[in-house]
C-alpha cells in the first residue's frame, strides 16, 4: 500500500481555490476520499505529457478540479504535487 502525502505547494493550491472558488467546507475531506484509490493503484490516474511527463492527474471531488501526482515506485509511495482548476488557462503553467 503506497504512502500518499501532499507538497506544501499543493495544500496551498487547494488553500487558494477554497478561498476563491467559495468552495464548501468539507472540501478538504472531499479531496482526500478522492485521493484514497491511490494508496491501492498508484498508477490510476492518466500519465500527462510534456515537461510534466512523470506525472498523472486524477479529478478531484468536482470535474474541474485536477490533481497532479508523482507515483515514487522505489519507495512506493505518492505526492501530490499541485491541485489546479482544469478550466483555467493558466493551469498547465503553475508551479511543477
Amino acid at each position: 500500500m503506497a504512502r500518499v502525502e501532499l507538497a506544501e505547494a499543493a495544500v496551498e493550491d487547494l488553500e487558494r481555490l477554497i478561498r476563491t472558488h467559495s468552495l464548501p467546507s468539507d472540501t478538504r475531506e472531499r479531496v482526500k476520499r478522492s485521493l484514497r484509490i491511490l494508496a491501492d493503484f498508484p498508477k490510476v490516474g492518466a500519465p500527462l505529457g510534456g515537461r510534466w511527463s512523470r506525472f498523472r492527474f486524477l479529478l478531484g471531488p468536482w470535474r474541474w478540479m485536477l490533481i497532479v501526482y508523482d507515483y515514487i515506485d522505489a519507495e512506493d509511495r505518492v505526492v501530490v504535487v499541485t491541485i489546479q482548476d482544469g478550466r483555467s488557462g493558466h493551469a498547465s503553467h503553475r508551479r511543477r
